[in-house]
């Protein structure tokens, strides 16, 4: 799924991107089916004085677009405002009533700046995009999506009661359903931060040469920058997203590569991509409140030698779709100081019901290719016994997790996946991966789920002994700091619980996602 060119410069030309369209390349893909320009309707005149800020009466398109946006016409009773497809300098995405925007082909923030923060790449633009509360923003196919460069910022910051909305056009519509996926492209957010991919032979990382072309996109990523700020993307819903370029090129919900821990990326939600969810490649991005619904391959996917870490997530299958829960991989440079070796705390995994021609496929967390994973106080679950922790090959499983013991670590993890939790891989049997959870404390291999509807920690889940964070966890780890922005602070929260949500009174999730069991439909 990675690409790995060995010249740049040959990237750059029109080979490059010819799976995306002729010589202009992705930027200049425009898809079909935005809609037809209409003429703004005819107001009487005033009768009373003008106000200020003009309004516009509830299921009234706005009359125009913002300075800096295309009008490209109406649906849903709203006025389509389009990006431009080069965002460059400062561009805010307003929110306004009865206005829509809309993103045709690969709308850019920036042009890649390059690796280097002191030494951008001659010629190169940079872009900050920021987007109001409220505001919803829809592709109307699935090479319709949003790209913010190397060295460009997005800063897309709803609120609980007023989230962000990344879409597709039938959502807006009205005319998705439960399994309505691959609608549209996705977000893709591309920073300077560590990655093991791409490096020449004999080049370990962290090395500004260490880059790679971005999957789903033609950009790069990767650099030497830990710290990387690429944004705050706080209060944010993508949903019906994804989409397969070519074979083995799929654009994800959200897709975060070399992105450094100087970025904020919280209460967000990814709903019914057709490929994953949240898929991370490389870079030390930290990440919490996290919903994960719906999607059709994995839920959460890791790749590339990422050292960041993630708490307070909900992943909950759609019934019928998706694979793994979590799939966690190195890939690229399988150095032993530079596997991926993120830290999970605080998730609650649920596998749903499933047709049984992919069992192999299916598990609450599959650790592969050399991955050095560590998990705290979760709850991985499924519903018709599919086989909660896989191993899928017996170098993830002897690799050091830099705890002092071998292969990855689990603490206070509820297993409750009936008579069979555990799943061999290749050259790795069930019992080894049993042994390597006895080896952690306070975990429960057959549980049984008492969930309150479906995600919701019930009397076993909380009478589980939480495992608090070792000393060190929140210190250099790679060479780069980890868990924090600065390296010293902590950025994982202490809890007396496991699971992502302890009660009925937690409701950080309320508001702003959707499709959970018994909150609103998306």
């Amino acid at each position: 799924m990675l690409k790995f060119p060995p010249f740049r410069s040959a990237l750059l030309g029109c080979a490059a991107v010819a799976i995306l369209g002729a010589c202009s390349g992705a930027d200049g893909v425009a898809s079909p089916g935005v809609g037809s320009f209409v003429p703004a309707p005819s107001t009487p005149a005033p009768t009373t004085p003008t106000p200020t800020t003009p309004t516009t009466p509830p299921g009234t398109p706005a009359a125009d677009c913002p300075t800096g946006f295309a009008n490209v016409g109406t649906v849903a009773s709203k006025r389509i405002c389009q990006l431009p497809s080069l965002i460059t300098g400062n561009l805010v995405v307003p929110a306004r009533a009865g206005t829509v925007y809309s993103v045709s082909g690969q709308t850019r923030v920036g042009t890649d700046a390059g690796p280097s923060a002191s030494s951008p790449l001659p010629g190169s633009q940079t872009g900050i995009l920021t987007i109001e509360p409220g505001v919803t923003i829809f592709g109307n196919s699935g090479l319709d999506y949003l790209l913010v460069n190397r060295g460009s910022q997005i800063f897309a910051e709803g609120t609980s009661t007023n989230p962000i909305i990344l879409t597709s056009r039938q959502s807006v519509e009205g005319t998705t359903g439960a399994n309505s996926i691959g609608q549209w492209g996705g977000l893709i957010v591309l920073g300077r931060a560590p990655s093991s991919d791409g490096c020449p032979v004999g080049v370990t990382p962290p090395s500004a040469s260490c880059e790679a072309q971005v999957e789903g996109g033609n950009q790069f990523y990767g650099g030497t920058l830990a710290g990387d700020n690429s944004g705050r993307i706080r209060y944010l819903r993508v949903m019906h997203s994804g989409f397969e370029i070519a074979p083995g090129n799929e654009l994800n919900g959200i897709t975060l590569a070399g992105v450094g821990n100087g970025t904020t990326f919280e209460y967000v939600q990814v709903h019914n991509s057709s490929d994953d969810g949240i898929e991370i490649f490389g870079g030390t991005v930290n990440l919490r409140y996290i919903v994960l619904t719906g999607n059709d391959d994995d839920q959460f996917d890791t790749d590339s030698g990422w050292s960041g870490a993630a708490q307070f997530g909900i992943a909950y299958q759609r019934t019928g779709g998706g694979d793994y829960g979590f799939e966690t991989s190195s890939r690229g440079a399988s150095s032993a100081s530079y596997f991926t070796r993120p830290t999970y705390a605080n998730w609650t995994i649920i596998q749903r019901s499933q047709n049984t021609a992919a069992q192999q496929r299916r598990a609450g967390i599959v650790h592969n290719s050399g991955h050095i994973g560590r998990t705290f106080n979760s709850v991985i679950a499924s519903e018709n016994g599919v086989s909660c922790l896989q191993m899928a090959d017996a170098q993830t499983l002897t690799n050091a997790n830099g705890l002092g013991s071998s292969g990855p670590a689990f603490n206070s993890v509820f297993f409750s996946c009936g008579a069979t939790p555990f799943q061999a891989g290749t050259n790795v049997t069930a019992a080894q991966i049993e042994a390597l959870v006895d080896a952690g404390s306070n975990n429960v291999k057959t549980g049984t789920s008492t969930l309150i509807n479906g995600f919701i920690n019930g009397a076993n889940e909380n009478a589980v002994t939480p495992t608090a964070f070792p000393t060190g966890l929140n210190a250099n780890f790679n060479g780069v700091p980890v868990n924090s922005i600065d390296g010293t602070t902590q950025f994982l929260t202490p809890t007396t619980y496991i699971g992502a949500v302890q009660n009925a009174s937690d409701t950080w999730y309320a508001g702003w996602s959707c499709g959970l069991p018994t909150q609103p439909g998306c």
